[in-house]
């Protein structure tokens, strides 16, 4: 265990160098840090930080930077998420509450993530099959055509047009509406299967071929829509963080196209936890250089997708947390109440 001063020279390293972008030395740790301490101390103590791996001396005669190890224990022990200010929690409030429907919501999220963090933002959209159903709707648009549109608690609608087998009449279209809403309203898209499954046999005879093609559709689009998309924002940011890159941007920027990598990076979306993943805790080889911060949102207490950012090891840690969290919750209220 590290002694709780050679703690707070580990802070100060990775805030300076955070700040700065420059290695840093003893002598400029022991004048911008009330550390109460001589610099011969200090050196020793970095001595000892870098033999146990947490901090690295880029070349000789330079100062210290911190590693994966180092911002780890700065992540975990060291840094509290730094809350926003009043006019920031407003700005990003009045920003997300003019969003128009769920598209909206998600671009405008990552278009705010992207300008708070000025790191690569990630927005997962929400998860179907985490989602209830809040409404089905069925219009009549020809004797024998009919538009399905379902609406989800997370504000998801999706369409699709349907040819009946047969003309279906408004009496029958408002009748099988209202059974299907009063069976699946309100339930999660995994128990909608089973409770349509005697549904046709509700009807007369010559209108179950036409309610069976209704119910595959809604069906169908379930598992359509099970494939889970997410929308990316700021890539442009990386270029600000060329030098905290080795040898090539390339990699990173391969990496955020690929979207199986997204996914694995934010994590699972039933977690809601904020999660901090540093440099060669990524799994993909070309993020090793980036850390990732995520954390879920949802309507509910349940997350139903994650958002995040993806920036350079050298991170405001505190600030990017705090900001991540904060668009979370807000998005999850706009949910709630839509």
């Amino acid at each position: 265990m590290l002694s709780e001063r050679r703690l707070q020279v580990l802070r100060a390293i990775v805030q300076d160098y955070v700040g700065t972008e420059e290695p840093v030395g003893s002598k400029a740790l022991t004048e911008r840090h009330n550390l109460g301490v001589s610099p011969a101390t200090v050196r020793n103590d970095m001595a000892a930080l870098e033999d146990e791996g947490f901090i690295a001396q880029p070349h000789t005669s330079a100062g210290r930077i911190p590693t994966d190890k180092g911002y780890r224990l700065f992540v975990d022990k060291l840094a509290g998420v730094k809350p926003m200010t009043g006019p920031e929690r407003r700005a990003i409030q009045n920003f997300l509450d003019g969003a128009v429907d769920l598209d909206d919501v998600v671009a405008r999220t990552v278009r705010l993530l992207a300008q708070l963090t000025r790191q690569v933002a990630v927005v997962q959209y929400p998860s179907l099959t985490r989602s209830t159903v809040r409404h089905v709707e069925l219009l009549s648009l020809a004797p024998a055509r009919v538009m399905l549109v379902l609406i989800t608690d997370t504000g998801r609608v999706e369409q699709r047009m349907i040819d009946c087998p047969a003309p279906f009449g408004e009496a029958s279209l408002a009748d099988l509406r209202a059974r299907l809403n009063s069976r699946v309203a309100g339930r999660r898209f995994a128990d909608v299967p089973r409770l349509l499954e005697d549904l046709p046999e509700g009807f007369d005879a010559e209108d179950r071929g036409t309610v069976s093609t209704v119910l595959s559709t809604l069906l169908e689009t379930l598992v359509e829509e099970n494939e889970e998309r997410l929308m990316i924002g700021g890539t442009a940011n990386l270029t600000r963080f060329g030098h905290d890159f080795p040898l090539t941007i390339r990699p990173v920027l391969e990496a955020l196209e690929e979207q199986v990598v997204l996914l694995k990076l934010l994590g699972e979306a039933g977690d809601s936890g904020m999660t901090v993943r540093i440099g060669h805790e990524n799994a993909y080889e070309g993020l090793n250089s980036t850390s990732v911060v995520s954390v879920g949102y949802g309507s509910g207490n349940e997350a139903v997708a994650k958002l995040g950012v993806v920036g350079p090891t050298r991170m405001d840690y505190p600030g990017t947390m705090g900001a991540v969290r904060a668009v979370a919750r807000y998005v999850g209220q706009i949910l709630a109440e839509s």
